[in-house]
Formats: C-alpha cells, sequence, structure tokens
C-alpha cells in the first residue's frame, strides 16, 4: 500500500476536516460533498482520512461487510446461516474506503453474473461490485460531478434504500450498500444534479489559501512528503494516533450527547425560514451539532457547535433554480443569528 500524506499534517482547509471527522464520527449524517478549486488538497485529505478509521466487526467470507449484531442489514447468506441456528466467524477490520473511478462501468459497480462460475460449474452466480465492497464503509467518488447519469442513478439509488438489487441474466439479488459517500469536485467543471447534492449530509466549500506564510508552509512539507514519505509519517505518528483514539472514543459516547428541546425547535425553524425542502436538513444538523459536541468531549449541544455545523448541513439544500449557485453560508448564518 503506498503511504499516505498524514491527516494532521494538513494546513488550513479546517471546513473540509471537520465534515469528514463528524462523518467518522457518526455515519449517519449522510456523507459530505467538497467543492472547491483544482490543487487545493480535496483528495489528499479525503485519502489521508483512511489512517484514522476504527475497525468493525464483520462476519468472515462474506463479500458484503456483514455485522453479526445486526441481523436487519445482514446479507442473505449470513442471515440464513442465522435462521439454521449455523455457526459463522468473525473478524475485525478496518473500515474500508472504496474509489469509484468515473469511468466504471454499471456492472463493475453493481456487481454481475460470476462468468467464471457459470463456465466451469454451470451454475448461476453473482460477483459482487463495489457497492458490496463499500456497505459499512466510505464510498469515495473524485470529481463527482463528471459521472455518467446512469452511474448517477445507480448511487441515488443505492444511497436511499440502503440496498442494491440486481436484476442480471435470470440473477435476482439484494445486498446492504449502506456506506458514506464523499465527492469531490471542481464547481467550474459543472453542478451537481440537486437529487444527488440532497443525498450529501455536508456541503464543505474550499478555497486557495492566500496566506504566502501557509503556502510555503504546504510546498516545503509536500516536498519533504515525496522525497521520504515514511520518515515524514513518523513524524506525525503521536499526532494521527491521538486524532484516531479521540475519534474512537467519540464513537462510543456519541449515544450519551444530548441536545435541549429549545434548540431542537430553533434548528426547525431556521430551515423553515429558509423554505428549505424535506426534513433531511433538520436531521442532519441534530446530527452534525451532536457529534461535533461529542469531539470536544462534551455531553450537551451549545448553540456555538449549531452555529458552527449548520451552514455545512443547509447551504447545499437552499436552491429552487437549478441556475443559481450554492450559498457561500453567509444566508444560513444571517438567519441563525436572527433566530438564535
Amino acid at each position: 500500500m503506498r503511504p499516505l500524506f498524514p491527516f494532521t499534517a494538513i494546513v488550513g482547509q479546517e471546513e473540509m476536516k471537520l465534515s469528514l471527522i463528524l462523518n467518522v464520527i457518526d455515519p449517519k449524517i449522510g456523507g459530505v460533498m467538497i467543492m472547491g478549486d483544482r490543487g487545493t488538497g480535496k483528495s489528499t485529505t479525503v485519502r489521508a482520512l483512511v489512517d484514522l478509521l476504527p475497525e468493525i466487526q464483520i462476519v468472515l467470507d462474506d463479500p458484503f461487510n456483514s455485522d453479526p449484531e445486526d441481523p436487519e442489514n445482514m446479507s442473505d447468506f449470513v442471515r440464513e446461516k442465522l435462521n439454521n441456528n449455523e455457526p459463522f466467524l468473525t473478524k475485525t477490520k478496518k473500515i474500508s474506503m472504496i474509489d469509484l473511478p468515473l469511468g466504471a462501468t454499471e456492472d463493475r459497480v453493481c456487481g454481475t453474473i460470476d462468468l467464471e462460475k457459470a463456465l466451469t460449474e454451470g451454475i448461476k452466480a453473482f460477483e459482487p461490485g463495489l457497492l458490496a465492497q463499500a456497505n459499512r464503509g466510505i464510498l469515495y467518488v473524485d470529481e463527482v460531478n463528471l459521472l455518467d447519469d446512469h452511474l448517477v442513478d445507480v448511487l441515488l439509488d443505492a444511497a436511499a434504500s440502503g440496498w442494491n438489487t440486481v436484476e442480471r441474466e435470470g440473477i435476482s439479488i439484494s445486498h446492504p450498500a449502506r456506506f458514506i459517500l464523499i465527492g469531490s469536485g471542481n464547481p467550474e467543471e459543472g453542478e451537481l444534479r440537486p437529487q444527488l447534492l440532497d443525498r450529501f449530509g455536508l456541503h464543505a466549500q474550499i478555497g486557495t489559501v492566500q496566506d504566502p506564510e501557509l503556502r510555503v508552509q504546504i510546498v516545503e512539507q509536500r516536498a519533504e512528503f515525496d522525497e521520504s514519505p515514511l520518515m515524514f509519517r513518523q513524524k506525525y505518528k503521536e499526532q494521527q494516533n491521538q486524532l484516531t483514539n479521540l475519534l474512537f472514543s467519540a464513537r462510543q459516547r456519541l449515544n450519551q450527547v444530548q441536545i435541549h428541546s429549545d434548540l431542537r425547535m430553533k434548528i426547525s425553524q431556521v430551515c423553515a425560514t429558509l423554505n428549505i425542502d424535506g426534513l433531511r436538513g433538520d436531521i442532519v444538523t441534530n446530527r452534525a451539532a451532536k457529534a461535533l459536541a461529542c469531539f470536544d468531549g462534551r455531553n450537551q449541544v451549545t448553540s456555538e457547535d449549531i452555529f458552527k455545523v449548520i451552514p455545512l448541513c443547509l447551504r447545499h439544500r437552499l436552491r429552487k433554480d437549478p441556475l443559481e449557485t450554492i450559498d457561500s453560508g453567509d444566508k444560513v448564518r444571517d438567519t441563525f443569528q436572527t433566530i438564535f
């Protein structure tokens, strides 16, 4: 595996880093869309997240990473064993990050018929695709705004239901496909379809760092990393371990965090005032505020937590006209100030 740039070494881009951290703490936030200029470290930061991901318990020999404790979201293969009271082995593995290439075919994404088994054994068998591998993990799409429409439809379907259904040459199979969807792109290359945009829990906007001192620091770090990746990673090992442990304990404590009913009411008031379609904005803002309080080691959400996360949760839900550009977050902040 090629060495990755350490997450804790990344300079600036706090909004993007916060969005990714909140999704690791609470995967139900629903992923993040990162939009920004080319060369601002979007892909580097997302891939650096792999080092910080916690371990999960999975069923051995199950291609869908089924959770042995969650019968509702098991694959048919594991559920059948469970119903027959057959024992199954489990193991722990790091949450995986699966890259979805722009040129991927629908068969590679959804899964297809296993031709080798069909030809050698004469049986119809299913060969899992990228959605199966991404179950309970992260699905990363770089340049998501350039993704073909038919793949966008597949992603929308799986993200909406948490299941992927494949109908191919006489095979009909459904398997769990619950993943954190992370996308990145450059707004100059085209906008995303509103339906897909709404599926992302958070929307981070990043720009090019303008401070000359920070730019020099970034250039020097990159040169040092390219020259000796392992030595550079060693320098940040302690910080990486601290952040990994912090994220692990935050995930454990998430259920203990409370949000006062008065704050919930005000969040919904902000959403109603901004005329946000649906309730996804309310739900994501509540979740993100709780995850942030948990990350800071507190059991109670404050209005400052909400102020930090609400622009990330709502700015991409304000659009009514496909020709409008995404608000920078000022409109959301102004409404927050008025109501809070």
